[in-house]
């Protein structure tokens, strides 16, 4: 009966918000928003996958990722004005076995928002994010004199530009979006979610560390 009740209160908390909005802010500590980045006269904006879901009308980038979506296409046309060269890398393969790689799944979304197709790169078999950032390294090679820009949501991005440092660069980072946790009386949907990515991040970003202190990273 203890066991069951403490795991009604859990469930309870987690679903009221009571454990979304702490983790969800320690998350997103520092990048719940990001100054306009400075474009060098060669930039690459890297768009970070965050999934895709299943519709009536087919697979579709999830909320988050449409997000992500729309601040690419965003800076890409700023920094057409600004720089003599700016590159679109689109980013993702097929974690969650949809059938379709994140980033062919985004790259219409992305060219219909105003990035030219010579301009765009599409990196399509990492299924991490340690993953992408050794990928996109290996299409960017040894340019690091270029100015890498990442996109991702808050809570995404201390992981993303930790991955990225492992590998050398030391990229710009650009939130497209964050997210808020609300405290209710009944539990919600939304805060379930909230706190699963929350966690995921604070975990991910734990077995990097250890992982770089084992030098598997």
């Amino acid at each position: 009966m203890q066991i069951a009740i403490v795991t009604a209160a859990l469930a309870w908390g987690i679903g009221a918000g009571w454990f979304a909005a702490p983790l969800l802010a320690v998350a997103q500590r520092g990048y719940t928003r990001t100054a306009a980045p400075d474009f060098a006269p060669d930039t690459i904006i890297v768009l970070m996958g965050g999934g895709t879901d299943r519709s009536d009308t087919g697979l579709v980038p999830k909320p988050d990722s449409m997000q992500r979506i729309a601040a690419t296409a965003a800076l890409y046309r700023e920094c057409r004005e600004a720089a003599r060269s700016c590159k679109v890398i689109v980013s993702g393969g097929d974690p969650e076995h949809h059938g379709q790689a994140e980033a062919d799944n985004y790259t219409p979304y992305v060219l219909a928002q105003g990035v030219q197709p010579d301009d765009l790169v599409r990196e399509n078999q990492s299924l991490n994010t340690w993953q992408n950032a050794r990928n996109v390294a290996a299409i960017v090679g040894r340019a690091h004199d270029n100015r890498l820009i990442i996109v991702t949501s808050a809570y995404h991005m201390r992981r993303s530009l930790r991955a990225y440092q492992a590998f050398g660069f030391d990229p710009q980072p650009y939130v497209s979006s964050g997210r808020h946790g609300h405290v209710t009386l009944l539990p919600r949907l939304g805060s379930f979610e909230t706190s699963e990515i929350a966690l995921h991040e604070l975990v991910g970003l734990a077995r990097f560390g250890v992982y770089r202190w084992l030098h598997l990273y």
